[in-house]
């Protein structure tokens, strides 16, 4: 069982940044792909951005690329999100994912476990 707690939303002026961060339980964080996801008001959860289990490959949808970067900490078993250059239309819950076979896929029916959520709103 793993859990994961996200921290690091708040509100921000567009033009600002954030980092969120997600901490995980268990010994086997190194092991898990994980993610992050957000939900809108009123719309579907939505695949962020994902990150291997080493680190070294990441994905992101094409509308946080260039300004979004997720990375992670397997020492820490912390999995982050640095949120720049914000636009009030990035605001959402952000969860955080883990996917245990370490796979990394932008849907969220690979993911067994996540976090309860860290709001993030974004003001014009």
């Amino acid at each position: 069982q793993v859990q994961l707690v996200e921290s690091g939303g708040g509100l921000v002026q567009a033009g600002g940044s954030l980092r969120l961060a997600c901490a995980a339980s268990g010994r086997t964080f190194s092991n898990y792909g994980m993610a992050w996801f957000r939900q809108a008001p009123g719309k579907e959860r939505e695949f962020v951005a994902v990150i291997s289990r080493s680190g070294y490959s990441t994905y992101y949808t094409d509308s946080v690329k260039g300004r979004f970067t997720i990375s992670r900490n397997n020492v820490k078993n912390t999995v982050y999100l640095q949120m720049n250059s914000l636009k009030p239309e990035d605001t959402a819950v952000y969860y955080c994912a883990a996917d245990p076979s370490g796979a990394i896929y932008s849907r969220e029916t690979s993911y067994t476990y996540w976090g309860q959520g860290t709001q993030v709103t974004v003001s014009s």
